[in-house]
């Protein structure tokens, strides 16, 4: 690695940033992409020692645009343009009143701001970039002497841990990370497969084909970029995942009285890649007034180029559109142009074998995490699901051999989804809410860093339930809600240990707390009189189907109690006499099944099969007088049809990225 002679500023040795040093380890993690090549070709020069009078920005806007270099980070870029035209944002990212090189304060670092996972995390880096021949090798600026991408595009490499991990992603990722809002991904031509889906299925599906005149109120506001997955030619060039900038649209009236929508595209390769009906002298113009076609034509900088609608459509595969930000910091809807100016955030994890249940598809689905969300007043809601990329900031997560077995391009994330349901009051059944259609979903697991439901909401309570396709996946996420009108977010702690994931069937559940008193309650185990003093917890069992087929009950014990200071617990389960009343406890009789010897543990369980019938359980330690809290868990197997969910797994993330090959 071949690096530039120091440099200093009034006496002073300029920064340099030891945790992401001018060398190999902070350009790549794992040679796996094309850049690899370069190693041993890179020297590191700040902009000083690039040209003489380096800026931040040009005095020209346009020439403040990004341009790609040999690093596929263009769905980075496109989010930097959306950067450029709102300078409150850009401020945000990129704080202002920073010494630059003609400043006596300068010391050669600079600071940026990214929202990561609900906070605002600082990132400084000194001005040391990346350069063959003297000239920056990855993204810059049009201008050859202004260095904001560049300055913004090491910062961001740092957030990720290397230049490397910039090639390809997403543009809703990169405009997430710089507003703190919502982006989100639409389909432009997925309608003939749609028709072939479920019809339970095909109103979410659907909804998820954009309509470009959705965005009409908010269209001067929104950030929109375009990306092509396929190769027919036209604008994806070279065949390559390639995301673009729409500048902006328009209708515009036609010699014949009809109008016309036009898409104003920025590549940021810096070039034009389309030779349609409207480029240059292209047939389109002859059809538009003379004097509105230059006008027209007068805004194209460079690398940008107009297309109308039908172009568009064929030309692109999809859309991501990044939510509009109020100057007082409200997230405003692309579907109402409302100001959604209540929002709340919860952080969740999904824990392998206690809240990671899979998709609707698993009968462990219930283990999910859950959230309450109260709806004060009849409003628009947005709630969103996002979850932390794997081995970054955060543990490895785990992952099944199912998911991922064939798979490569989804490697970052798990596929995930979000499901609501309308609950009347809090004290519901689970399980049977469970079989019932929820009242607002996603519309399928997705590979997607972020997914979002959106719904005008009646006041009451919302169950929400996030979810991994695959039970057992396992990973960190953030809930959030946006809201037009007053809500609050809260989780639903589950009263007692997950009983065991059970793959047999149907299981209903019920938790209890309870408490063993000195004195009162705390009866100790049957060697004592006083055993009968212990809590009791009546329940029945009803189906006699159940008893030809196994294990029918589930119970669990937990003792709130340290490690190092365990009371041995254990419990019985007792039978009422048929006819008897469940307040007379059945005390001369054999326990109908027991959960014994009693044990110095956190938690003991048993599974057993019981005939239908009345039932009441004893937990007890094993001397009386021993005070602890104590929480039970009670899964009852029920044998009815289970609602088939037909719940789906969406496409893979599309990896979008380019190599250009540099002109000397």
């Amino acid at each position: 690695m071949k690096e530039a002679g120091g440099a200093e500023c009034g006496g002073e040795a300029l920064f340099e940033d030891q945790d992401f040093p001018s060398d190999d380890a902070s350009l790549f993690t794992d040679s796996s992409t094309p850049i690899a090549r370069l190693q041993g070709e890179i020297t590191w020069r700040r902009p000083q020692e690039i040209c003489l009078s380096p800026a931040l920005f040009p005095d020209s806007v346009s020439l403040g645009h990004a341009k790609q270099g040999l690093l596929g980070d263009c769905w980075f870029l496109c989010a930097c343009t959306f950067l450029l035209k709102n300078k409150q944002l850009l401020n945000k990212v990129f704080p202002p009143e920073q010494p630059q090189w003609d400043d006596s304060r300068y010391r050669g670092s600079f600071h940026f701001c990214f929202w990561q996972q609900g906070h605002w995390t600082e990132v400084t880096i000194d001005d040391r970039l990346p350069c063959i021949n003297s000239t920056p090798c990855f993204s810059r600026c049009l201008s050859p002497t202004a260095f904001w991408v560049a300055l913004l595009e090491k910062a961001y490499a740092k957030l990720h841990g290397s230049y490397e991990r910039l090639w390809a992603g997403q543009v809703s990722e990169a405009l997430v990370d710089f507003t703190g809002g919502l982006a989100e991904r639409w389909s432009l031509g997925e309608a003939e497969e749609e028709q072939q889906r479920p019809e339970q299925d095909s109103d979410q599906l659907r909804g998820r084909i954009l309509d470009l005149n959705l965005l009409l109120p908010v269209k001067d506001e929104c950030a929109v970029s375009c990306s092509t997955h396929s190769s027919p030619g036209g604008a994806s060039e070279l065949g390559q995942y390639h995301a673009m900038t729409v500048m902006e649209w328009l209708d515009v009236q036609m010699v014949s009285g009809s109008k016309v929508l036009l898409l104003r595209i920025r590549n940021p390769w810096g070039r034009c890649c389309w030779g349609g009906a409207w480029i240059g002298r292209g047939l389109g113009w002859s059809s538009v007034d003379p004097v509105s076609a230059l006008d027209l034509q007068a805004r194209v900088a460079q690398g940008e180029f107009w297309l109308d609608e039908t172009e568009f459509l064929s030309q692109f595969d999809d859309v991501t559109v990044g939510y509009p930000i109020s100057d007082e910091g409200h997230l405003k809807s692309i579907y109402t142009g409302n100001l959604l100016t209540h929002n709340h955030q919860l952080a969740g994890r999904w824990v392998k074998g206690h809240s990671a249940g899979g998709s609707r598809n698993s009968s462990s689905y219930g283990s999910n995490p859950k959230f309450w969300l109260k709806v004060c007043a009849r409003g628009e809601v947005l709630v969103s699901l996002l979850q932390h990329r794997k081995g970054r900031h955060t543990e490895q997560c785990t992952q099944t051999a199912l998911e991922d077995s064939n798979n490569t391009t989804h490697q970052h994330y798990q596929a995930i989804a979000l499901h609501m349901w309308k609950v009347e009051k809090r004290r519901f059944n689970l399980s049977r809410m469970l079989n019932k259609p929820p009242c607002a979903s996603t519309h399928c697991h997705a590979y997607e860093r972020e997914v979002v439901l959106r719904e005008q909401l009646e006041p009451g309570h919302y169950l929400l339930i996030p979810s991994t396709y695959q039970p057992g996946a396992e990973g960190r996420f953030l809930i959030r809600a946006f809201s037009s009108s007053s809500t609050s977010l809260s989780a639903l702690k589950s009263p007692a240990p997950t009983l065991p994931l059970t793959t047999d069937g149907e299981w209903e559940s019920s938790y209890f707390r309870g408490s063993w008193a000195e004195g009162s309650t705390a009866g100790g185990s049957r060697n004592f009189l006083s055993h009968w003093q212990n809590p009791c917890f009546p329940f029945t069992v009803c189906d006699e189907s159940a008893v030809t087929s196994g294990v029918n009950i589930r119970i669990n014990l937990h003792q709130s109690r340290p490690d190092t200071d365990l009371h041995p617990i254990g419990f019985h389960i007792y039978k009422f006499p048929e006819g008897e009343s469940e307040q007379t406890l059945p005390r001369h009789e054999d326990p109908a099944a027991s959960c014994v010897p009693h044990c110095y543990t956190q938690d003991v369980s048993l599974a057993c099969c019981l005939s239908p019938g009345d039932y009441t359980i004893v937990p007890s330690t094993y001397q009386p007088d021993c005070s602890a809290n104590f929480t039970l868990s009670l899964a009852r197997r029920i044998h009815r049809k289970v609602v088939k969910s037909q719940e789906r797994l969406g496409r893979a993330i599309q990896e979008i990225s380019h190599i250009s090959v540099m002109q000397s």
